[in-house]
């Protein structure tokens, strides 16, 4: 199958798709708003290929092979001769309808629009184009070149055709997928993670525990590979937050409500390992 994918958004989840889809031969077209934020990461993208390199799982000419099947650009009009376009901008409704938007406008007929969100209803996001049969969730988890999961969402609206294409492109890249069948806000994994973060951080908010037993509680006791804090550190304090706020704005069930440490974290900037803290230091 493999084509064109343009991926907009160039930070942790779209950098991780870029590569992978470039590993599998696809030629990719990596968009962010700035020239900056583009060399972050394309740079990201080779510091993560010489690792597998140097693992000796990638051979020496295959980095620059791979990286040169990637162009990178600040033009969103970039995307319109994809085949298969990712969404993986911040987690806001607004800044993906602006994306969307756009892409409606742009992208040739038959180009599947796929948004990476981990939480917002795919129907809300398609419901700006005039094509939602060709809108699907792609729900990729971080590290997206170390996870096998992609959860497929169907909005409401989603046609098989699209569902079938996000999923030949997702297992192409290497992925092993799930169906939600219906967008609920956090879908299955999001909410399952949402669901047991919150309660995580009020254990630790009102002293039952330390943020590390907790974490060697999850491992050893449900044979988590890494803790719901360790976590949260690792995709970012502020998307945990408003993935909670999303999920209980659409469900009103006080099990998802953030609790107070957790945004009075975003609000002091301690969101995870790229920040260096979160509910632990990374410095």
């Amino acid at each position: 199958m493999a084509g064109r994918v343009a991926v907009i958004g160039a930070g942790l989840m779209g950098s991780g798709i870029a590569q992978v889809a470039a590993q599998a031969g696809w030629d990719v077209t990596l968009r962010e708003i700035d020239d900056a934020a583009v060399q972050r990461g394309l740079a990201g993208i080779r510091t993560s290929l010489e690792r597998f390199a140097i693992k000796g799982q990638l051979g020496p000419d295959d980095v620059d092979a791979i990286l040169g099947r990637i162009t990178s650009t600040v033009d969103l009009d970039a995307a319109a001769d994809a085949d298969i376009v990712v969404e993986a901008v911040f987690e806001q409704l607004e800044v993906k309808h602006a994306v969307f938007r756009e892409l409606d406008r742009v992208c040739k007929a038959d180009a599947v629009l796929a948004t990476n969100t981990s939480a917002i209803p795919v129907t809300q996001i398609a419901a700006v184009t005039a094509r939602p049969e060709s809108v699907v969730g792609t729900h990729f988890f971080s590290p997206v070149p170390m996870m096998k999961l992609c959860e497929l969402v169907r909005g409401f609206k989603t046609s098989d055709e699209t569902l079938a294409r996000a999923r030949e492109f997702a297992e192409e890249i290497g992925k092993t997928c799930i169906v939600v069948n219906r967008d609920i806000a956090g879908f299955v994994t999001t909410r399952l993670i949402a669901a047991l973060v919150v309660e995580a951080v009020k254990l630790v908010e009102s002293g039952v525990v330390t943020p590390e037993d907790l974490d060697v509680a999850c491992q050893l006791g449900f044979g988590h590979k890494m803790g719901p804090l360790a976590t949260t550190d690792l995709t970012g304090v502020d998307v945990l937050l408003h993935a909670t706020r999303n999920i209980y704005a659409d469900t009103a069930d006080e099990k998802f409500f953030p609790p107070e440490l957790l945004q009075r974290m975003v609000t002091a900037g301690d969101l995870g390992r790229k920040a260096g803290r979160g509910f632990y230091s990374y410095s």
